[in-house]
């Protein structure tokens, strides 16, 4: 009956003589497995598109009757659709600045092949330009020598370029240029909470730990045009993996001029991915004037279905952003301050919190808040929380506050097992249980410093909790099923933005978009789900992306 449903929706638009002319759709695809990831996780043949939206989702024979003359039809050839994945916490914007002038490593398969990138990187480089690689420490445990380069292959791969390679935020390599270059020769020359590895000689091997954000800031950064481009680049590359929108929560570094490059791109009609982007206070004891001074001008939502301001975050204030322990009753009181504000002026908040021990603090200050300013409305959200306890996820719930979960235990899963013990990780992260008390969830990366982009590692990892390294740290208890891990992706992102009404399934009304899949994601053995790409992307049918079969189809920049 809902396909027979689906499909007279759009069949009522030829009720009327000459409607069909009229009426017809703009594209329609057909013999393929799509999946609407609607309520009932309905499967179609064949969808039509109409100024951007779905018109009719159903029986092949039925949607054709929506062709015209104009109507472009693509043979899906049996291939599976999805609707187009969301992530609901990447720092794209920031990522996407120095996409053309890093070297990535993201999906390299091995450290020769890496290495072999950063050598064909060097070969177009005048000499003395840097070469910058940072990369999730993941990337490298995936590879099959599980080892860091050492100095000598870097220096191997670019002799005549300085050379910076950063892992997550706390391991960097430099080779002897790049360190000339930033005139460094002992922990003298660093920021107070770097340190400089030597070796048993006394000798520096490159190697620098400590958070590197100060240090990395001290590299040079790319001009306006770089990051325009990057832009458009780092956008196309996430359409390539099926990716038409985000949550861009902000983060560390990410102040008003990041987002330029950003709105230049998305002035210009070239914006690929829909974004929806916070914005975080920058000065530490002047968050709460930095807030008030980006919302005189930006009231939550403000934007188009293309870019919209989401309100506030991912770091509220300083004092409690990443924090252990207990917080000071001062802090709390700050941060009460300004969430209580936020509250009172509609903005929505998404939370960086990391642990379970003193999430309670969070949640008692946004129940004060409810108490004064219901906050359900305002879709508040807290990222990560891997370990959260059923009753953290009931006040959630209570509360109407989402929960965005990420691949950080594929990344970091390993170190949690050494320390606490094979069970350690066996319940991480509780999505199952967090459906089942009917918390909103979204899925996503927290790309690209701490983690790949790849939306479908992160749907590999849910389904079979395996470490980048393959170990299996998570039980059956928590792992979602395929359909479930999807919907977080899609739908359950989409609710992080107020959007699950207009994407992230494949309903009549909504956006079309969406993405054809080099393999059938239901079916397909898992371990293989993260190998995964899109061979067409549409973002309101436009097509952003097209490989394969559907190179010619192009895409378009408008």
């Amino acid at each position: 009956m809902r396909r027979l449903v689906v499909t007279l929706s759009a069949l009522a638009l030829l009720g009327a003589p000459g409607a069909l002319f009229a009426q017809q759709a703009d594209t329609i695809l057909v013999n393929g497995k799509i999946l609407a990831v609607d309520a009932a996780f309905s499967t179609h043949e064949a969808l039509a598109i109409r100024d951007g939206r779905v018109v009719a989702a159903g029986r092949a024979a039925d949607v054709r009757k929506l062709a015209g003359p104009a109507t472009r039809t693509v043979d899906l050839g049996g291939r599976t659709v999805i609707p187009g994945l969301i992530d609901s916490h990447m720092h794209a914007t920031r990522a996407a600045l120095s996409f053309t002038t890093e070297v990535n490593w993201i999906g390299a398969g091995s450290l020769a092949a890496a290495l072999e990138r950063l050598r064909t990187a060097a070969r177009a480089a005048r000499p003395g330009a840097w070469l910058i690689v940072v990369t999730p420490p993941a990337t490298l445990d995936a590879f099959p020598e599980r080892r860091r380069p050492t100095q000598a292959e870097l220096v191997a791969a670019a002799p005549d370029n300085p050379v910076y390679l950063q892992l997550a935020y706390g391991w960097a390599m430099l080779t002897p240029r790049a360190l000339e270059a930033l005139k460094i020769t002992g922990d003298a020359d660093l920021p107070k909470q770097n340190r400089m590895e030597r070796d048993a000689a006394g000798h520096p091997t490159g190697v620098i730990t400590g958070n590197l954000v100060e240090l990395f800031e001290r590299l040079p950064k790319p001009t306006f045009d770089q990051q325009v481009a990057g832009t458009r680049a780092f956008f196309r590359e996430l359409n390539r993996l099926g990716l038409t929108g985000v949550v861009d929560p902000g983060g560390n570094n990410v102040t008003p001029t990041e987002y330029q490059a950003l709105f230049k791109v998305w002035r210009d009609g070239q914006l690929t991915v829909r974004v929806a982007y916070s914005l975080c206070g920058m000065t530490d004891g002047g968050e709460f004037e930095e807030y008030q001074n980006y919302v005189a001008l930006l009231p939550q939502g403000f934007g188009d279905a293309m870019l919209r301001f989401n309100g506030i975050g991912e770091r509220i204030t300083w004092a409690m952003n990443g924090i252990s322990g207990i917080p000071p009753a001062e802090d709390k009181e700050k941060y009460y301050r300004i969430v209580r504000w936020a509250a009172g002026r509609g903005l929505t908040i998404t939370m960086h919190w990391n642990g379970e021990e003193n999430v309670g603090e969070l949640l008692g200050i946004f129940e004060r808040v409810n108490r004064e300013v219901p906050i359900a409305p305002l879709r508040w959200t807290i990222a990560h929380l891997n370990d959260a306890s059923p009753e953290t996820l009931r006040r959630m719930k209570a509360l109407g506050v989402g929960w965005t979960v990420q691949d950080a235990l594929y990344n970091s899963g390993d170190e949690m097992v050494t320390r606490g013990g094979p069970g350690a990780a066996r319940l991480m992260p509780p999505v199952v249980t967090g459906q089942k008390l009917g918390v909103a969830i979204g899925a996503g990366t927290d790309a690209h410093r701490v983690s790949t982009y790849n939306p479908f590692t992160v749907l590999q990892w849910l389904l079979d909790g395996r470490t980048a390294s393959g170990a299996a740290i998570r039980g059956d208890q928590e792992t979602p099923t395929r359909a479930d891990a999807l919907r977080f992706y899609t739908v359950g992102s989409a609710w992080m933005s107020f959007d699950e009404g207009t994407r992230g399934s494949l309903e009549v009304g909504k956006w079309a978009d969406l993405a054809v899949l080099s393999a059938d994601y239901l079916t397909v053995p898992v371990a293989q789900i993260g190998g995964i790409e899109s061979v067409l992307t549409m973002v309101a049918g436009r097509v952003v992306y097209a490989a394969g079969p559907y190179g010619g189809l192009g895409a378009a920049t408008h």
